[in-house]
């Protein structure tokens, strides 16, 4: 179950991806599924599933079609390691909060792909400051949606658990 829970996240985020990228063909500049399944997961505080998790999307990232081999695998798991290690920390319980987290993520793992670009690349394209920015904000917005959404399903789960076992009449 350990596993299983970081490849379904990643195949989501693999489905998203190209139903946004059939939508339009910039839906990649504006959202970053991938980051967002990756801040979700090491907000769990488990950072070696994290920087797994981190590297595995990255990776994935790296050869989808638009973005080529940029360095997102680094970028990720430098931002799973982080979050993880933030997580263990500090108590992140509001889906606000998870805003705030994501989007600073991703501003963190732009300005390290920027970086990359910057060091590595002879005539690199970086992305505009408002880019960033709305980048930032969308992913975000969807991190907080997916934590809101997660939340209120595992709260159901366990009322429906709690209310399942006090409500049984046993005899004998």
């Amino acid at each position: 179950m350990r596993v299983l829970r970081p490849l379904l996240l990643l195949l989501a985020a693999v489905a998203i991806y190209f139903l946004g990228m059939t939508a339009s063909a910039s839906f990649s500049l504006y959202l970053d599924v991938f980051l967002v399944v990756v801040v979700l997961q090491a907000l769990s505080g488990d950072t070696l599933g994290a920087i797994l998790l981190g590297l595995a999307a990255g990776i994935v990232q790296d050869t989808l079609p638009p973005n080529g081999p940029l360095g997102f695998g680094f970028a990720n798991t430098l931002v799973a390691y982080g979050t993880a290690r933030l997580a263990q920390r500090l108590v992140i319980q509001k889906a606000t909060s998870v805003l705030g987290v994501v989007a600073f993520a991703s501003i963190v793992q732009q300005t390290v792909l920027a970086s990359l670009a910057y060091l590595l690349l002879p005539d690199p394209s970086l992305p505009l400051p408002w880019q960033v920015g709305v980048k930032a904000l969308a992913s975000g917005a969807l991190g907080m949606i997916l934590y809101g959404a997660a939340e209120r399903w595992a709260r159901a789960r366990d009322a429906k658990r709690s209310a399942g076992a006090t409500g049984r009449l046993r005899m004998g």
